[in-house]
């Protein structure tokens, strides 16, 4: 078993001075915390990975190809693998787990 704790992956990430946190990585699938402050831009280009993001804290709008919603605590949003997305209007300090399956690359 491997467990972990959000406020030290916040803790890690932020002392590694990055937006994202690999913290485990498996076979089939690879998971991360991604981290934007209110006002930032989200720099995402698409990946070659499906992704699964879960809103851990925060609030903000994801686009997905043509399709747009709001996420807050809670949200839970697929993107299919090579398919455009970001982040924008954040409004509150987002913290997002992600899963990256296959592994992220």
């Amino acid at each position: 078993m491997k467990a972990f704790r959000l406020d030290e992956l916040e803790a890690e990430r932020a002392a590694n001075e990055g937006a994202y946190l690999q913290f485990l990585r498996e076979r089939n699938m690879s998971v991360g915390l991604y981290a934007l402050d209110a006002g930032a831009m989200d720099p995402q280009t698409p990946h070659a990975q499906d992704e699964v993001y879960m809103v851990v804290s925060g609030r903000a709008s994801i686009t997905v190809g043509m399709e747009t919603t709001e996420v807050a605590r809670g949200s839970v949003v697929y993107v299919p693998a090579g398919v455009a997305h970001r982040f924008h209007h954040i409004s509150e300090d987002l913290r997002v787990l992600v899963v990256f399956s296959p592994p992220e690359s």
